[in-house]
């Protein structure tokens, strides 16, 4: 099987997250025992899924498109990116039936459904125009790569740039993983 270039690997992730956002959507309003342990296990895998998408995105793709497209456009990506960490962290303490939970994933889902359309609408389209399919090839491959040993959890005291997420990375991950494994919280 060949390697995915990285726009059809980002939008595959972008796809498998909103399967997730619609799942949880079905759930809405439903507070009974079963429903929570479905809200929180959804919501773990988004989580999981969302940071290691963004890491993989700052470290990797966000650099090559400040460098050959716009440092704006990928200064808006990290911001968002880190909107979404927040609430994140913040979504990781709550209690699945407490109202605070649906609240902020609420939040959450907003806030992906934005980035995924301005990524989608803009980003992808520009990085098609400048990128040669074989750097986008090689890029998928990175991206691929990186997401198996990226964090699973969010840091939101790390900046979402390249260097700090890159320093933080090897321990942050480790301690995610292990603290994954620890509790049981599935990676997939």
């Amino acid at each position: 099987m060949a390697d995915q270039d990285v726009i059809t690997l980002l939008e595959q992730d972008h796809r498998e997250i909103e399967g997730i956002f619609d799942e949880l959507e079905t759930l809405r309003g439903d507070h009974s025992d079963a429903a929570n342990a479905k809200r929180k296990d959804l919501t773990d895998r988004v989580t999981i899924e969302l940071v290691r998408h963004s890491v993989a995105e700052e470290v990797l793709v966000y650099p090559e498109v400040a460098k050959e497209i716009s440092e704006d456009e990928a200064k808006h990506a990290r911001e968002e990116h880190a909107e979404a960490e927040e609430t994140l962290a913040k979504l990781e303490k709550l209690d699945p039936g407490d109202q605070a939970f649906d609240d902020e994933l609420a939040t959450l889902m907003q806030e992906i459904r934005h980035h995924i359309r301005d990524e989608e609408g803009e980003m992808f389209a520009h990085m098609r125009q400048t990128f040669p399919e074989d750097d986008l090839q090689k890029m998928g491959s990175r991206v691929a790569a990186f997401k198996k040993v990226a964090p699973t959890h969010p840091h939101p005291n790390v900046p979402n740039e390249a260097l700090p997420r890159i320093a933080a990375g090897p321990m942050a991950s480790l301690v995610d993983h292990m603290r994954d494994l620890a509790t049981g919280r599935s990676k997939t």
